[in-house]
């Protein structure tokens, strides 16, 4: 391959408007595409960072930090995408991303290559430079009939500081490719007329991560990679698209398959923005499709699709999983073998943190919950993408840092032994309400006596007791009683006691009930989100005394007529509510015993967990508290006695 021009066939740029860039004049910084054989002398395999393990099958180094590499000019790396080459060597993407680490700086597509299964790796090398306009979102694809490394990406006019690209954003997708295994590259060529609709006018992107090429069924070798965009227009956003583009002749055309169209409603909400796609295929020949969800209307964080003949249709809507936690971010999908699929992701259903594997049996049709993953770091963690190097050994590219999730990016390489086999089921405890289901009881919580008949007791390590997710459970803006039984005593230290958390976390919608024995209160909190796009609001009300005395308190907390009453034992103090729904946007869980980002856990013991769908009157309070005697009528949300275990 020989050097081409950095920005391929686009046209110069017109004069940069206040904010934005202009092209890099002068020298251009390492060359885009060299002869294979000076590359090659170049491209010296050097150890890159430190490396942890091997650890039980867990190995792992610092693959891209721009201040270990400062003759590269580089103020940041983002946006990791992963391949494994038909030759086996791995190729490592990231956003090189010059001035500083915004969305639309000056950014090169930049890559690492590794021959020998991740232990060593070259150095960055330029395969597509932005000269002062964005070019990222790489999304690579590996045709395994030719050899062929395709990479899909998208180009923007950069910006002269770190804010994001203007809206609308008139973003276009390029293709180049590779025929020497990542050595050098092709010249990038503008695909927009193909795979970006002229109404797609104001946010498009490609990946990122990798793509997926077909091996089962009628349309075996198909390059598939996902695909997200936005309408704009009269002023304002009108659509959200998820979509797949499809290459029957190994990436050089391709056209559109796939798409699943999400209206803005006037008020500038909408249902769902499935985004940053990740694809997997099933047996079947069908595609599974994980999508990022980005501020939507429905419960979740994650969404999901599956996509028929050969990626050419979806089969249904993209649906939310309110219970797969994850924070808002780009996550990975992969299939080291049809017996167990993987999923990156940081597990923390509030920030970037604390990467986790987690695993499905059952090719995406369910996945582990975050307390039964593989914890990869407790780390600040965002974007990932994951590879097979070999036969029971996967690997992942994901950022990371102990301040930030922008610090750093790590590659990982782990086996099926680290991961461990599949687990058998938790034990369960009755959920007696309608529809209810067992709840999982996490961590050993073990039988204690409790106020009537039997509860449960926590160590304040791992216990908890999790509900699974089920329609009937989130309360929206109705009102509500959660009521429970708690005890805990002085050696439940002053840091908080998580008794009953419903929805989300940080300033998601919740409803939560929590000991600060340490304040000397004990606190319910609702956090409420109202109507259109204006932000959620939160009403705390506590208690007057820690009741850290070893004995058994009934605590509930109401919501009715613009009032949030906080009782125990019949002693109450109310403020005023905040409007709006307790259940959107954010992930979803109900845990007994537990915050749900794990990050603080009970040390005592709970009974008669149970929440309505309605303001229980003071009398009904006080005969649950008297003689445990449910009250008439309906409304039930959840009933946990917690007096029986059964086994997983």
């Amino acid at each position: 391959m020989t050097a081409h021009p950095a920005d391929g066939d686009r046209h110069p740029a017109p004069a940069a408007p206040p904010g934005r860039r202009k092209r890099r004049a002068g020298p251009r910084p390492a060359p885009v595409v060299l002869a294979g054989a000076l590359l090659a002398l170049l491209a010296v395999p050097v150890h890159a960072g430190a490396v942890t393990g091997p650890d039980g099958g867990f190995e792992e180094r610092v693959l891209f930090r721009a201040d270990e590499d400062p003759d590269l000019g580089y103020a940041c790396y983002r946006i990791p995408a992963l391949v494994t080459t038909t030759r086996g060597t791995l190729l490592a993407f990231a956003e090189g991303r010059r001035d500083n680490c915004g969305d639309a700086t000056d950014i090169d597509l930049v890559v690492r290559r590794s021959t020998d299964g991740g232990r060593t790796w070259s150095r960055p090398r330029v395969t597509d430079p932005g000269d002062g306009d964005t070019h990222g979102n790489p999304a690579p694809v590996v045709d395994r009939r030719t050899g062929r490394i395709v990479l899909l990406s998208t180009y923007n006019d950069g910006r002269g500081d770190d804010g994001n690209c203007d809206v609308p954003c008139d973003r276009t997708p390029h293709t180049q490719y590779s025929d020497d295994d990542g050595v050098s590259w092709s010249r990038p060529r503008e695909v927009t007329a193909a795979i970006r609709p002229p109404g797609w006018n104001s946010w498009y992107a490609t990946g990122p991560g990798h793509g997926i090429q077909l091996a089962h069924g009628p349309h075996r070798g198909r390059l598939v990679v996902g695909l997200n965009a936005e309408s704009h227009a009269g002023g304002r956003m009108t659509a959200n698209h998820a979509a797949l583009a499809l290459s029957d002749d190994g990436g050089a055309h391709w056209r559109l398959g796939a798409v699943d169209t999400h209206p803005y409603l006037p008020d500038g909400t909408y249902r769902q923005k499935p985004s940053e796609l990740t694809l997997a295929e099933r047996d079947d020949g069908s595609v599974y499709v994980g999508g990022r969800e980005q501020d939507g209307t429905d419960l979740g964080h994650r969404d999901e699709a599956l996509a028929l003949d050969g990626g050419a249709r979806f089969a249904a809507p993209f649906r939310a999983l309110p219970g797969l936690y994850s924070p808002m971010v780009q996550a990975a999908v992969a299939a080291p073998r049809p017996g167990r699929w993987l999923f990156s992701a940081p597990a923390d259903p509030d920030r970037r943190r604390t990467m986790t594997i987690r695993s499905s049996y059952d090719q995406g049709r369910t996945w582990e919950s975050a307390e039964r993953g593989r914890r990869v770091t407790s780390d600040w963690s965002g974007y990932s993408d994951m590879a097979v190097v070999a036969p029971g050994t996967t690997g992942l590219l994901y950022e990371a840092g102990k301040s930030d999730a922008r610090q750093e990016i790590r590659f990982a390489r782990f086996t099926e032994d680290w991961l461990g086999p599949r687990r058998g089921p938790d034990p369960t405890t009755p959920d007696l309400a309608p529809g209810g289901r067992g709840a999982a009881v996490l961590g050993g919580a073990r039988p204690v006596r409790g106020r009537f008949g039997a509860g449960l007791g926590f160590d304040g390590v791992d216990d908890a007791v999790r509900l699974p997710f089920r329609d009937s459970l989130p309360l929206g803006a109705r009102d509500l009683t959660a009521v429970l039984w708690f005890r805990y005593g002085p050696a439940a230290g002053r840091g908080e006691q998580p008794l009953l958390w419903m929805g989300g976390v940080g300033g998601a919608p919740q409803v939560a009930l929590a000991g600060e024995p340490g304040a000397g209160r004990v606190t319910g909190r609702l956090t409420a989100r109202p109507g259109g796009p204006e932000p959620s609001r939160t009403a705390t009300v506590r208690s007057v005394g820690a009741y850290d005395d070893g004995r058994w308190h009934q605590l509930a907390l109401r919501r009715t007529a613009g009032r949030l009453t906080l009782t125990v034992d019949g002693v109450s103090t109310s403020v005023p509510d905040v409007p709006g729904t307790v259940s959107r946007n954010s992930t979803f869980g109900v845990h007994l015993g537990q915050k749900p980002d794990g990050r603080a856990f009970l040390t005592g013991d709970l009974d008669e967990v149970r929440v309505y769908a309605r303001a229980l009157s003071d009398r009904e309070l006080t005969a649950l508290r008297e003689s445990n005697a449910p009250p008439s009528g309906r409304g039930a949300v959840l009933s946990l006695p917690l007096d029986r275990l059964s086994a997983g």
